[in-house]
């Protein structure tokens, strides 16, 4: 089976660079079913094309010592030893991009580092692509990855037209991509049009996939197709794969809430109650006069990045419990991209709301934007100890759901929350209640308000608070004096 991957980045021979693997020589690796060679059919200033050439002996493939194979295409015995597994794309050539491909793939370059983290232009080819579902299924996997997807549907004979078209494409990926995001679809998307493992599906594939997937399989249209068939349709291990990337997709965009399997209300204005969020979140610290700002449960990094975009924001720190989402948070800022001075100035750091962490204290400003309505109740206190008590920032921003205005959410019926995972939501008085209890036991004073319209009966979508230290408010005071 074959790959070739091109480039007509100038000078395109850094391709080897990048792929660490030498354009002027043919290099061979041992693989488990067989051998993987890479060499480079053209290699010039203009144009690089690398080839890999994956030989699959299907005597070690069918014969593995008490290994449990995965189904083959053909259910006789003989199957084992005659299919088209040595000549058709298949996990056979992930596990060797894997392999052979290591470094690029976590995006590693010792020689070219600027280059790994800068998306170059890039054509790939597999001639015999075994495609269960069609042309138009790689179209819907790689098209929303920044794809031009061209998959020809390959003929059972040329000779005979009419016999039609056989179960395989050739397919041809041009766009302008990191090259490791390059890889890593491949990697995932390969084995999924194929739909079939040439191994045994354990637990661990779910922490591959994941980790191949991290910053676009969580968004990805056609997640669930893709995990399921990535997992070979094990129902627990793809259950578990999927709750993850829905806590993913729940940490790279907290304005969920008000748009996950609900409409929004014919009268809702066409600008996002997630962008008006954030927008009154910023406008808070802006007033509050911080310059040293905690996001605390950051998820995907929304909000960092609006506040890394803020020059007045000289020091900017997220946090959350999943590394998963810090991972999403720095690909979203491209710290690898980033000038050194601008990367001074941002921090994420794994840590849990409801325990104390000495590195939090002392900042001017923290926001828990769409995040106290995930905590179970019980826990509430603990956090309130964590952030009010502990870390102790001189302004507090906390946004949360109106439960009151989710009747105006056609297809929410009653009882039903904003999202699968919020433990509460408040009523306006309820978050009220709330908001003084803390700021009464803490040493904070508070307002209240609402983000988006007010309805005249049940209030804003969203609520807000800013918590203001009394110690703070004492430093504003004498400064005025």
């Amino acid at each position: 089976m074959l790959l070739t991957l091109t480039t007509t980045h100038r000078p395109a021979t850094d391709l080897g660079h990048l792929l660490v693997k030498h354009p002027d020589r043919v290099q061979s690796f041992d693989l488990p079913a067989g051998a993987a060679h890479v060499l480079y059919p053209e290699a010039d200033e203009a144009r690089c094309t690398a080839a890999l050439l994956v030989e699959v002996d299907p005597l070690k493939l069918g014969g593995g010592r008490g290994r449990r194979q995965a189904a083959t295409p053909d259910s006789f015995t003989l199957g084992q030893y005659v299919n088209d597994r040595p000549y058709a794309a298949s996990s056979l050539l992930s596990s060797a991009l894997a392999k052979v491909f290591r470094s690029a793939l976590r995006g590693e370059s010792r020689d070219r580092p600027e280059l790994a983290a800068t998306a170059i232009p890039l054509e790939v080819r597999v001639p015999v692509l075994r495609c269960r579902g069609g042309a138009d299924l790689a179209a819907r996997v790689f098209g929303p990855l920044g794809w031009t997807v061209t998959a020809t549907p390959i003929p059972l004979d040329e000779a005979y037209p009419e016999w039609g078209d056989s179960r395989y494409v050739d397919l041809t990926l041009t766009g302008t991509l990191r090259l490791a995001d390059a890889l890593n679809h491949l990697y995932v998307l390969l084995p999924v049009l194929d739909d079939a493992k040439h191994y045994w599906v354990a637990p661990d594939e779910v922490d591959k996939l994941l980790r191949a997937g991290a910053g676009w399989l969580a968004a990805h249209p056609e997640r669930g197709l893709i995990t399921r068939r990535y997992l070979a349709h094990r129902r627990a291990l793809a259950g578990a794969a999927l709750a993850r990337l829905a806590e993913l997709r729940l940490a790279d965009e907290p304005a969920a809430d008000d748009s996950v399997e609900i409409e929004q209300p014919a009268e809702a204005p066409r600008a996002s109650l997630a962008v008006r969020r954030r927008e009154a979140v910023l406008a808070a610290l802006r007033d509050s006069g911080a310059s040293r700002v905690l996001d605390l449960g950051c998820g995907g990094g929304a909000l960092l990045t609006a506040l890394v975009a803020d020059r007045r924001f000289t020091e900017v720190v997220g946090t959350d419990v999943s590394s998963q989402a810090l991972t999403l948070a720095a690909r979203r800022l491209r710290l690898d991209r980033l000038p050194e001075r601008q990367r001074d100035r941002i921090r994420l750091w794994q840590s849990a709301l409801t325990y104390r962490d000495d590195r939090l204290r002392g900042y001017d400003a923290a926001v828990l934007m769409e995040v106290v309505e995930h905590l179970d109740p019980p826990r509430l206190p603990a956090l309130e100890d964590a952030v009010f008590g502990h870390a102790r920032p001189g302004t507090v921003v906390v946004t949360t759901p109106n439960v009151e205005y989710n009747v105006r959410y056609e297809g929410l019926g009653a009882g039903r929350f904003r999202h699968a995972d919020h433990r509460f939501e408040w009523t306006r008085a309820e978050f009220a209640g709330w908001v003084d209890r803390v700021a009464t036991a803490y040493g904070y004073t508070a307002r209240i308000g609402g983000i988006g319209d007010e309805d005249p009966e049940v209030g804003a979508p969203t609520q807000l608070a800013v918590l203001t230290s009394t110690d703070t408010n004492t430093r504003k005071e004498e400064t005025t004096r």
